[in-house]
């Protein structure tokens, strides 16, 4: 039986960049540091790897993301930074937020752009996404009323 899901892992090329844009969201940095060894290669399925690792977590302490940037081997791109939302694979994390105006307005002063607009869903939410770095996809949720 399945009890959570604890995390979420985003590899990234500017871990720096990344952990500001999601402590930005509001997630709170738990842990950083380098992550290497034979344990690492057996989970993961690759040799003499050497990265870097950064744990951050809901404030609630309810779920997290994991962001890690790999010195070595070099991370590997799979299709294109601005893959649009039909493309096969893992699209995007969504967050619920209390205020979505203002988190936007947050996290465009960080560059993230709205990939569409931010939209009002019957009387229950206001739903957008955003692309942040390295092409990022957050969805952001506002519970109406």
């Amino acid at each position: 039986m399945t009890v959570r899901i604890d995390n979420v892992l985003i590899v990234v090329e500017d871990l720096d960049t990344a952990v500001a844009f999601f402590t930005e969201l509001g997630l709170e940095l738990q842990g950083r540091g380098p992550v290497e060894g034979r344990w690492v290669e057996r989970v993961i399925g690759i040799d003499d790897v050497r990265q870097e690792v950064a744990m951050l977590r809901t404030p609630d302490g309810s779920a997290g993301i994991e962001l890690a940037m790999f010195h070595a081997p070099r991370a590997v791109r799979s299709g294109p930074v601005d893959a649009p939302a039909n493309t096969l694979g893992l699209r995007r994390v969504m967050f619920a937020v209390d205020d979505i105006d203002d988190v936007v307005a947050r996290l465009r002063a960080r560059g993230a752009e709205l990939v569409g607009e931010v939209v009002r869903y019957e009387d229950l939410y206001r739903l957008c996404y955003l692309r942040g770095p390295e092409g990022i996809v957050v969805g952001l949720a506002e519970r109406l009323g």
